[in-house]
């Protein structure tokens, strides 16, 4: 609730997604509004293969998913203390792509977290 005019808080959704060879981060305001919405593609990385390799997209994954996740924030404009709930693709997809984006904000120092 804002103190100031009453109004009840925005539902503010941090959005994972990595379930291939894309690192996905958007932040997304009351189910509808998608304030920032950051891509990191691996389409270079992976064209010298001629397709997908698993083991590669999640080691590029994990390179990048900090980052992603920093810019996402940064271009909404919304502090980890806002956000009222993370969502992660849990599937289908690529078995060590998605551990990543589970694995992520599970280890991101958010406040207020308990560990």
């Amino acid at each position: 609730m804002n103190t100031e005019t009453g109004a009840a808080a925005p539902v503010l959704i941090l959005a994972i997604e990595t379930s291939c060879d894309e690192t996905s981060v958007a932040v997304v305001k009351d189910g509808c509004e998608v304030l920032a919405n950051i891509i990191s593609s691996q389409i270079e990385t992976h064209r010298a293969f001629g397709g997908v390799v698993p083991e590669v997209a999640s080691r590029k994954h994990v390179e990048v998913i900090t980052l992603v996740i920093e810019e996402a924030m940064t271009a909404a404009g919304v502090q980890p203390d806002e956000l009222t709930a993370i969502a992660v693709t849990q599937g289908p997809g690529l078995v060590g792509a998605l551990l990543v984006g589970v694995v992520a904000p599970r280890a991101w120092r958010w406040p207020g977290a308990s560990r």
